[in-house]
């Protein structure tokens, strides 16, 4: 019986790490998002910084990716940015694959 409950505990362990990976993988492809919607708005360093942690927090407000989609893309159609969702969604999806590669590097 002991096996049995070493395995679920393990399992647990293993989905929770899992978990934790994948919301700070998300917050870092946020950040990211968020820092390359800035540069094209030509923000300061600290308008950027402040941008990219308003990006973040922008993803609690709902599940999924649309809140912040939502988001980038208003401030960036606001700022006079031509650009439409598609690039948006490219972009986030180039962000996630570089905040992978950012967070195995430094695991």
């Amino acid at each position: 019986m002991t096996d049995f409950n070493d395995r679920e505990r393990a399992e647990e362990a293993h989905f929770a790490f899992d978990q934790e990976t994948a919301f700070r993988i998300a917050a870092r492809r946020n950040r990211l998002l968020g820092q390359w919607a800035a540069e094209k708005m030509g923000l300061t360093p600290e308008e950027t910084d402040a941008y990219a942690k308003a990006v973040v927090q922008a993803d609690f407000e709902e599940a999924g990716d649309e809140d912040v989609i939502r988001k980038v893309l208003g401030d960036l159609t606001q700022a006079g940015i031509e650009i439409d969702e598609a690039q948006v969604r490219t972009a986030l999806e180039q962000q996630a694959i570089e905040a992978r590669r950012q967070l195995m590097g430094e695991a």
